[in-house]
């Protein structure tokens, strides 16, 4: 076996990618940052308890899971960052008020989600904590709608669910967990078929209601029909008008919309609105968020919350490839001068390679478009001969 060969769906992030990559998560940390979002560094290994309380099955079967040498319990390597900002909030930084929290790093997962094909997602994100209306959503929406903007898609997609219309239909209908599990995955497929069959026996309301989700999928009119053929109960109404308030906001900032009151991403756990974000040349979500009011109350602390999250690899894999940076030669020497202008350029943002004794031939792959030569003048930066 070649000892070099990694896994599937895990691969090295090479020198120019990875560049791109760490530039664009300074600039959106600085974005977060400047919203007053405050920087968190969760561990990358937990007790397995912490990491898939409260998310039920949705991060367990997604979570590698190895033996603590230490302790002998059971650990997780995390595949979502957002439980652990919960408890970060719950637990360490106990503040009474709003508490706003962003994150960057490496998730594992068990299995590649979407069409990233990778198992290592760099996940970043920000969660707001404490504020239980639909302001702090619309908070979080507007700031996911600059990070897209700031990363270069200028007409992102939100499209827009609310998990309080299932819930309301199933809460009121009396329906039982084992046949609400059943009635989610089959909303999730589409399965008219099979929805048909499981609601045989509900009353004509509720049956009716279920199977008209699937169709309630499109544009802004989609809310007028659901008002029009869904039961009116106050989940449901508010649910409606929370869903047409959040996507008025987002079409004045020039962002496509659409709703689809079928998919229920994340329903173990979100509480509200959720939503998922597109682009042109992506085939799946960058990014998805929504409301998780029932997380918090897993850690000991009932907190109301709201978030997103984006995998940075998806962003830059959209956009263009990347060219790698080109820089300035210099040659070895111990010309105090020399050593004085490298300076100078490196203080100013310049890349300055100096060229190691012996290595002349290999000149070209230190990809340097300019050089430093000596004139009389003193060290001037011109353009590279090319001679390698």
């Amino acid at each position: 076996m070649r000892h070099w060969i990694l896994p599937e769906y895990i691969e090295d992030v090479l020198p120019a990618e990875a560049r791109r990559i760490e530039l664009l998560r300074r600039q959106l940390l600085d974005l977060f940052h400047i919203h007053g979002y405050q920087y968190v560094i969760p561990p990358l290994l937990e007790y397995l308890e912490s990491l898939t309380t409260g998310v039920g099955h949705d991060l367990d079967l997604l979570t590698f899971k190895v033996v603590d040498q230490l302790s002998g319990r059971l650990m997780g390597v995390r595949s979502d960052i957002t439980p652990q900002a919960a408890r970060i909030d719950a637990h360490l930084l106990n503040q009474q008020g709003i508490t706003r929290l962003c994150y960057a790093g490496s998730v594992l997962r068990t299995q590649p989600g979407g069409t990233a094909q990778t198992r290592e997602p760099l996940q970043l994100g920000a969660e707001l904590f404490g504020h239980v209306g639909i302001e702090s959503d619309l908070e979080i929406q507007q700031l996911l709608v600059q990070a897209l903007q700031l990363a270069g898609i200028r007409k992102p997609h939100i499209d827009f669910s609310h998990v309080a219309i299932f819930r309301a239909l199933v809460s009121r209908a009396g329906i039982n967990t084992e046949l609400e599990t059943e009635m989610f995955a089959a909303l999730q497929a589409k399965d008219g078929s099979a929805l048909g069959e499981m609601t045989h026996g509900l009353d004509a309301q509720t049956r009716q209601a279920l199977l008209t989700l699937p169709s309630l999928y499109g544009d802004m009119a989609v809310l007028q029909e659901a008002q029009q053929r869904l039961p009116q109960f106050a989940e449901i109404k508010q649910a409606l008008q929370d869903l047409k308030h959040a996507a008025q906001r987002l079409v004045d900032l020039d962002v496509e919309v659409s709703f689809d009151l079928a998919e229920l991403r994340g329903y173990h756990y979100h509480s509200g609105m959720v939503f998922a974000a597109y682009a042109e040349g992506y085939a799946g979500a960058l990014a998805q968020g929504g409301r998780y009011d029932e997380v918090g109350q897993s850690f000991g602390r009932p907190r109301p919350a709201t978030g997103f999250s984006m995998d940075m690899r998806a962003l830059i894999g959209i956009m263009a490839a990347a060219e790698p940076a080109r820089g300035i030669w210099a040659p070895y020497s111990d010309d105090a001068a020399l050593g004085r202008k490298v300076g100078e350029l490196r203080t100013a943002g310049e890349v300055v390679v100096v060229e190691l004794p012996g290595h002349e031939a290999h000149r070209a792959e230190l990809n340097c478009d300019r050089m430093l030569v000596k004139n009389d003048k003193g060290w001037e930066v011109v353009p590279a001969d090319n001679k390698g």
